[in-house]
C-alpha cells in the first residue's frame, strides 16, 4: 500500500513527486543474459527516476500499439483508424526513445566523471533499435515522419504477424564492460553483478545532482557475491552518496563492517525487530 499524506496513492508512480528508489534483486543476475525486455524495463526504471513522465509516455504508446495490434488481428484495413493510431504510437514512440537516449548520453558523461579503477567497471552503454539509431543525427520531427510512414508501409507483414514488429518496444540494451572491452552478456557472473552495481551506483548520483535528493537503494542480497574488499567499497560508496539505502542478506556477517553505522533489522515469522 501507498499512502502520501495519509491518503491511499492511486499509484506507485504518485511517490515520484517526492521520493527516487532505485533496486537491484537477485532476479537481475541475468539481467545481460536474459531477454531484451528485461533490458528495456530496466532502462525506463533509470529513466523514469529523472523523467517522471516517461511512465505516461510508455502507457500512451503501449495504450495505441494495442488497439492497433487489434485491428491487425481483426484483419481490419480501415486506414483512417490506422493513420490515427499510428500518428499517436510515432509522436509518442519517438519521444520515449528520445528520453531513453538521453539518460544513456546522462550515464555516459557520469561515467566519463568517475576515476577509473574503481571498485565497480564502468559499464558503457547504448541502444539498438529502429528508431535509436537515428536519435542522434536528425530532428524529432523527422524521426516521427519516417516511424510513422514505417508502420503504414508494415501493415501487411505486422498483419501476418498479428503483431507490431517495429518501434521502441523493440529496442535493446547494449552494455559493455569498459575496461575489458568486452560485452558484458559475455563476462563472469561476478563481473556482470558488479558492473550491475556500477551503473546504479553511477545512476544514484545522477540522481541525485540533477533533483537534489539522493534517491533510496533497495539492495536484496546485495554482498553475497563480493569480496570483503569489494562489500567494502560499497559501503563506503554508500555513504558518499548520502542516500538512505536498505540491504538484505541471510549472512549478519556480510555487513559486519557496518557496525555502529547501520541499523541492523531481523526479519522472522513475519516479524521484523531489532536484530541483537
Amino acid at each position: 500500500r501507498v499512502r502520501i499524506n495519509g491518503e491511499t496513492a492511486r499509484s506507485a508512480d504518485a511517490m515520484l513527486e517526492w521520493l527516487r528508489v532505485l533496486w537491484i534483486t537477485p532476479a537481475m543476475d541475468a539481467l545481460f543474459t536474459g531477454p531484451a525486455g528485461d533490458r528495456r524495463r530496466f532502462l525506463d526504471r533509470l529513466v523514469l527516476a529523472i523523467d517522471p513522465a516517461h511512465g505516461r509516455r510508455a502507457l500512451d504508446y503501449e495504450k495505441a500499439m494495442r488497439a492497433r495490434n487489434r485491428l491487425l488481428s481483426e484483419d481490419s484495413h480501415d486506414a483512417a483508424w490506422f493513420d490515427a493510431i499510428e500518428t499517436q504510437m510515432a509522436e509518442t514512440g519517438v519521444a520515449i526513445a528520445a528520453a531513453r537516449a538521453e539518460m544513456v548520453r546522462l550515464i555516459a558523461a557520469m561515467n566519463e566523471r568517475l576515476p577509473a579503477g574503481g571498485p565497480f567497471p564502468k559499464a558503457s552503454i547504448a541502444l539498438e533499435g529502429t528508431i535509436d539509431a537515428e536519435m542522434d543525427h536528425r530532428p524529432a520531427v523527422d524521426i516521427e515522419e519516417t516511424f510513422r510512414a514505417l508502420l503504414r508501409d508494415q501493415r501487411p507483414r505486422d498483419r501476418a504477424a498479428g503483431r507490431t514488429l517495429e518501434g521502441p518496444h523493440r529496442s535493446d540494451l547494449v552494455v559493455r564492460h569498459v575496461p575489458k572491452d568486452m560485452p558484458a552478456a559475455r563476462c563472469s557472473t561476478g563481473e556482470q553483478k558488479a558492473l550491475l552495481v556500477g551503473l546504479v551506483l553511477a545512476h544514484a548520483r545522477l540522481t541525485g545532482e540533477l533533483s537534489g535528493t539522493a534517491p533510496i537503494l533497495l539492495l536484496d542480497e546485495i554482498s553475497a557475491h563480493f569480496d570483503p574488499d569489494r562489500r567494502a567499497a560499497l559501503f563506503a560508496i554508500l555513504e558518499e552518496l548520502n542516500c538512505q539505502s536498505f540491504m538484505t542478506g541471510t549472512e549478519a556477517s556480510l555487513f559486519a563492517a557496518l557496525e555502529g553505522r547501520a541499523q541492523f533489522l531481523s526479519v522472522s515469522g513475519g516479524t521484523v525487530a531489532a536484530a541483537h
